[in-house]
C-alpha cells in the first residue's frame, strides 16, 4: 500500500488560517470520504475552513487558484480519476497534477494534492479514509496544506 512509510504527526496549530477545501464531483463516496477526512484534520487544527464544488478534477486548479487569489492562504484540493479504456485518464491526471502544481508556485501558497488516480474503484475506496479503508488521503491533503502554510508563515515572518 502506497502509504507505507508515511510520517506520524501530531496535529497541527493552524489558528488564523483559512483553508478552501475544492472538491470534484466524480464518485461521490470516494470524494465523501475524502472531504470527511479533511474536515476531521481542518476541525482539530483551529483553522477555519469551507467546502466549494467543481464538476471535477479538471477544474481543481482554476477554482484553488481564485480561492488562494481571493485571500485564503491554502487549498485542499480533492478529486477521483478512475482509468477507463481510453486516454481521457492520462489527460486529467496530468492536467489537474500540473495545474495544481503551477497554482502553488504562482501564488506562493500551498495545495494540499488530494487527487486519487486510480485503476478501479476499489483502490479509492482503500483510500478515502471510509470505514474499512487502509488510508485517509483526504486528511493527509489537508494534513499537508497546513503544515505548509504554518510553515510559510514563520518563514515569511
Amino acid at each position: 500500500m502506497s502509504g507505507h512509510g508515511a510520517p506520524t504527526t501530531e496535529r497541527v496549530d493552524a489558528t488564523g488560517l483559512r483553508v478552501i477545501v475544492v472538491a470534484g464531483t466524480w464518485h461521490d463516496t470516494i470524494t465523501d470520504g475524502l472531504i470527511a477526512g479533511a474536515e476531521r484534520v481542518l476541525e482539530a487544527s483551529g483553522a477555519s475552513w469551507r467546502l466549494v464544488r467543481v464538476p471535477g478534477s479538471f477544474e481543481l486548479p482554476v477554482a484553488s487558484k481564485v480561492a488562494l487569489e481571493a485571500g485564503a492562504d491554502a487549498v485542499v484540493a480533492l478529486g477521483v480519476i478512475i482509468r477507463g479504456g481510453t486516454p481521457h485518464f492520462e489527460y486529467v491526471s496530468s492536467a489537474a497534477t500540473d495545474g495544481l502544481t503551477r497554482v502553488a508556485l504562482e501564488t506562493g501558497k500551498p495545495v494540499g494534492f488530494g487527487v486519487l488516480t486510480l485503476d478501479d474503484e476499489q483502490q479509492g475506496l482503500d483510500r478515502a479514509g471510509l470505514a474499512g479503508s487502509k488510508e485517509d488521503k483526504g486528511a493527509e491533503a489537508a494534513d499537508a496544506a497546513l503544515r505548509t502554510a504554518v510553515l510559510l508563515r514563520e518563514l515569511r515572518g
